[in-house]
């Protein structure tokens, strides 16, 4: 299955391209073809599985794309672990969000072009994974984005809607400018942009230290803004415009991660460069400490589990950082099935209710108990209570953290931990416990229908027993997570699993004396740090941040731009004014045929142009094909001269 690895990604395009070109008013057809596609390829991701777990690899199958003389760029697919692991949680909670998709979108004029974005959308991460050069990477890292931007403006009929798209589309390729920099300065440094062969000059010290420096800082750019570090952070919470599917799917194992699993991919240079490290270190660490912050005073429940990825994306970056490869990765995998868990049981409450505003419910576990008691178990699991998954993968971040002696950087992510308790069990105790606060939403909330419900249980399910397969004890040491080897062979620090099972249990027995019990008024205390409740209630205030300085000089410059256009004019015409150079048949004659004359000149090249392409562009295949054999032609005749 490895060497036919590509059929796992193709299979999503083929569904895409069935939709668009065959199905798009078919909704059934449409939605069974995407289902049925995504679900053989999480059958095939198993067997592949299979095949790593008794030979680890790395196994690399290549294809020749480009290739003349003096120059050659293949593609190819890089086949190890991480790549396997990747690959099992892409299409487990792709095959999730499908079916869930079902009930969710049922009745959405776009029906058929949700599930053919979808399935685009799961092509272009799984591509990504599989990719085994940095060329083939950024090829599918730009596939994300566009994704992203169509699904999260999905309903572009609302503002809102619309505008975070392109917040999220300008964001993201802030970072992508980061990203190909660093691509260019390792293909001058390095001569390649093969995964295998770059690894190969790193280890054998081919490449300076300062060079791999800034390769890494740069390539990281790319992954903070697709991974929402700060100070990129801002588009992700802005992306809950879009269907709620398509926030579970951002959120738990695609776009988000990307940036993580990139990260992940140049931990050689991470282990030798340490500048580069503290950097990706540092910026996890305080994004996870200000996306916690955030998330303790939010009231919109989607913009509360938005936080919540920022920060836990934040604490795969710290231990990335720190050189937890392991780690990292680890709670990359149990954090994709309990956050998509949570995204998907708020839309199952939105869905009932018809709010976002977790100040408006109360009371739904009566009503909505599927719902509720999958919720909760993903709530438990993030907040890192045992035995569940999450548990695991944190305490294998703390471990990795402390085993390198950052102990301030320990004190942070254990902090953020009690955080996190806290404020998801707020969630959780003002959705679904106590009184109805909107009589007329309880009335008519329901549980949801089966196609909904059905994929809250299975990841319900690996929310609790998916981590287990990272358990030391059951293996030789303490950095365990059995799809990779790894040199630690620690003990367990008992004492450390200890307290932060204190911190997190902690912090739900405060959200429950507050927001349960009533014994702590959370108004008094909000009225008693005002201060630092607005602060954190307008998020740091990092959208009047940027609005105040880089959109505002943006919007200034342009203003200048256009004065000093106008200007040039003015002055022109005072001239030849003042000189009695200035008549109206010649100024006329020169407005007629100059200015105009260059206006219209450029419209009817640009015209003349796009009229020879277009009949290059006929839609017969038969053409393409043509032209593709005899560009094939051409080159061997090249070649051969």
């Amino acid at each position: 299955m490895i060497e036919h690895s590509y059929i796992i990604a193709l299979l999503p395009l083929v569904s895409y391209v069935l939709i668009v070109f065959f199905f798009s008013k078919r909704d059934k057809v449409a939605s069974g073809i995407a289902i049925t596609a995504v679900l053989i390829s999480f059958v095939l991701s198993v067997f592949a599985l299979f095949e790593t777990l008794a030979d680890k690899g790395p196994h690399i199958i290549r294809f020749e794309w480009i290739v003349i003389p003096g120059f050659s760029l293949p593609l190819s697919i890089y086949f190890d672990p991480l790549t396997s692991v990747m690959l099992l949680v892409v299409t487990i909670v792709s095959s999730c969000v499908h079916i869930y998709s079902l009930g969710y979108m049922h009745g959405d004029p776009r029906f058929p072009r949700f599930f053919s974005f979808l399935s685009l959308f799961t092509f272009s991460m799984l591509g990504l994974v599989l990719s085994g050069s940095f060329v083939g990477t950024y090829i599918f890292w730009e596939l994300v984005g566009l994704t992203s931007y169509l699904l999260i403006g999905f309903w572009f009929e609302k503002s809102s809607a619309s505008n975070a798209g392109k917040k999220a589309f300008i964001t993201t390729k802030t970072g992508d400018l980061g990203f190909l920099l660093g691509l260019l300065v390792m293909y001058f440094f390095a001569h390649t942009l093969d995964y295998q062969t770059f690894y190969s000059l790193v280890e054998n010290n081919q490449i300076s230290a300062g060079v791999l420096t800034a390769i890494g800082i740069l390539l990281f750019m790319g992954a903070v803004g697709k991974s929402a570090q700060f100070p990129l952070h801002v588009w992700l919470p802005d992306a809950m415009e879009g269907p709620t599917p398509v926030s579970a799917l951002i959120h738990a194992a695609t776009m988000v991660a990307a940036g993580v699993y990139l990260t992940a991919r140049i931990m050689s240079i991470i282990v030798v460069s340490h500048t580069a490290a503290m950097t990706i270190a540092y910026i996890g660490a305080f994004t996870a400490f200000m996306a916690a912050s955030i998330a303790l005073v939010q009231n919109d429940i989607k913009r509360v589990l938005a936080y919540s990825t920022i920060s836990q994306l934040g604490y795969m970056m710290l231990a990335l950082g720190v050189g937890g490869y392991v780690s990292g990765t680890f709670h990359l995998m149990t954090h994709a099935f309990f956050k998509a868990l949570l995204f998907l049981g708020a839309g199952s409450v939105i869905h009932a209710v018809h709010t976002n505003d977790i100040n408006e419910m109360g009371g739904l576990q009566k009503k909505m108990p599927i719902t509720a008691i999958t919720f909760y178990i993903a709530s438990l699991s993030i907040s890192g209570i045992f035995p569940l998954s999450g548990f695991w993968s944190k305490d294998e971040i703390f471990g990795a953290v402390m085993r390198e002696g950052h102990y301030f950087l320990l004190i942070v992510a254990v902090l953020v931990a009690g955080m996190t308790s806290f404020y998801m069990f707020r969630l959780c105790f003002l959705t679904f416990t106590g009184k109805p606060r909107d009589q007329h939403k309880y009335d008519h909330s329901h549980e949801s229908p089966k196609n909904m419900t059905y994929p809250l249980m299975v990841l319900a399910f690996l929310s609790i027993f998916a981590g287990w397969v990272g358990i030391p004890w059951l293996h030789k040491g303490y950095s365990s997570f059995v799809f990779f080897e790894h040199p630690h062979h620690e003990s367990p620090v008992i004492w450390l699993m200890i307290i932060s099972t204190i911190v997190a249990l902690s912090g739900i027995y405060l959200a429950y004396l507050m927001y349960y019990k009533r014994s702590i008024d959370p108004v008094k205390v909000g009225e008693r740090f005002k201060p630092i409740y607005t602060f954190l209630l307008n998020k740091w205030y990092f959208d009047e941040l940027y609005m105040g300085t880089v959109i505002k000089f943006v919007y200034w410059f342009m203003e200048v731009l256009y004065r000093f256009d106008v200007g040039i004019i003015d002055w022109f015409v005072n001239f030849v004014g003042r000189f009695g150079l200035f008549n109206s048949r010649l100024w006329q004659t020169f407005d007629v045929y100059i200015i105009d004359g260059a206006v219209n000149g450029a419209g009817y090249l640009t015209r003349w142009i796009s009229g020879g392409l277009r009949k290059i562009q006929t839609g017969q295949v038969q053409n393409y094909a043509f032209v593709i054999f005899l560009g094939v032609v051409l080159l061997i005749l090249f070649r051969v001269m």
